[in-house]
């Protein structure tokens, strides 16, 4: 659906293409989740915050449109869009469909992470607003900064091998990580906010300001090298 948005309204101006494909992709997912899950409750980016959901037992965090930036230049693929389901105080199901790209990653079927190349440590970052402490933290460790757009490319990228962390400390919201940490968990990589506590879901406030995905033998590393940075300052 949304390839053939941006296919047939690729002359829109960027502001209205995205617009319209968040708009598209939230009625259709809002459509199919009362369709097929009437009694869950919905967390998502692009609808009104209802506080029942903290008292459902099922909640679906959703974006339905994932590096809208992206999205509206018609010739990047990295934009994502993300569907996880919260069950009973954890994520126990989630997908990243990275339609540009042809694929789909999903819990159902656990993707494997490929054995890494050689080379220097490599982090994925923002194409566009790059934050500073990542860039401090590359060169404290001597990696390769690898820019793309969409939270969920970034994360996947973890999963796929292209890079082996994403490390972000800029600001989020649960949206933007629910689904892709709930992936990257079923492909056994490792995932925690960056002082190494847990990533917890569905909280009356939905921002969750900063994460850590990456493989599992690069965690212990990363988290200590991220403390020493951080001491004493707000990342």
């Amino acid at each position: 659906m949304l390839l053939e948005l941006r296919h047939e309204h690729a002359d829109l101006e960027p502001a209205a293409l995205k617009t319209a494909g968040d708009l598209r992709s939230q009625a259709h997912l809002a459509a199919e989740l009362e369709r097929h899950r009437p009694a869950d409750a919905v967390l998502s980016e692009e609808a009104a915050d209802d506080a029942t959901r903290l008292g459902a037992e099922r909640v679906w965090i959703i974006d339905p449109l994932d590096g809208t930036r992206e999205f509206s230049e018609i010739s990047r693929e990295d934009w994502a869009v993300h569907v996880a389901l919260w069950e009973s105080g954890d994520l126990v199901a989630g997908a990243v469909a990275r339609p540009a790209m042809g694929d789909t990653l999903a819990t159902d079927r656990p993707p494997a992470v490929p054995d890494r190349v050689g080379g220097p440590l490599r982090l994925a970052v923002s194409r566009t607003r790059p934050p500073a402490f990542v860039t401090r933290l590359a060169d404290r460790l001597g990696a390769e900064l690898v820019p793309m757009g969409s939270a969920g490319v970034k994360a996947t990228a973890v999963v796929d091998g292209t890079v082996d962390a994403y490390v972000h400390a800029g600001g989020q919201f649960e949206w933007d990580s629910a689904a892709p940490v709930a992936v990257a968990r079923s492909a056994g990589l490792h995932t925690s906010r960056i002082d190494g506590s847990p990533l917890r879901y569905n909280r009356a406030d939905p921002r969750l300001p900063d994460l850590l995905i990456c493989r599992p033998e690069y965690a212990d590393h990363l988290l200590s090298v991220i403390d020493e940075l951080t001491k004493g300052e707000t990342p």
